[in-house]
């Protein structure tokens, strides 16, 4: 039984185009030999890699993040399951940070979708005067507080 797979069937097996997978092995994420011919052929180890990028890329993480975390793993052998372990436990913050990120959006947003700002009073996005930006660019109500370091309600102008 051959052990290496074609771009078709890596595709097949992971539901990641052609043109992807050989934008991955461009940028170095994944790998593959050459046949005779100039084929690519895959260790079936790349669709674990496959999968990785694609869940990673579903959590928000940058190709380069990917590729600097799969530059992690060891070279000339399929990762461990103690090696993914490793991978997955750094990005463990991070997850827990956008979790977080996404349950206030959750919990606050709907209520300024539904306004469309007719009623600034209540808005719980509000930022007057634009007193948050010596925080840093973009908005910054939602973003991830240290603990302790929560910001007071913004109270918005009256409107007359």
């Amino acid at each position: 039984m051959n052990e290496s797979l074609t771009i078709g069937q890596l595709s097949d097996r992971s539901g990641v185009a052609p043109s992807a997978l050989r934008y991955y092995e461009r940028i170095g994420l994944i790998s593959a030999a050459r046949t005779g011919g100039n084929q690519r052929r895959y260790a079936r180890s790349e669709l674990r890699r496959v999968a990785f990028i694609r869940i990673s890329q579903q959590i928000g993480v940058s190709l380069e993040e990917i590729k600097a975390a799969l530059d992690s793993l060891p070279a000339g052998r399929t990762p461990s399951p103690d090696d993914w372990a490793a991978l997955s436990t750094a990005w463990r913050d991070r997850l827990t940070e956008k979790i977080e990120l996404i349950t206030r959006l959750r919990d606050k947003l709907h209520g300024c979708i539904g306004c469309g700002c007719l009623s600034l009073q209540l808005c719980t996005l509000y930022n007057p005067s634009d007193d948050l930006a010596a925080e840093g660019p973009g908005a910054r109500l939602m973003l991830p507080r240290p603990p302790g370091e929560e910001t007071a309600a913004v109270t918005p102008p009256d409107r007359r």
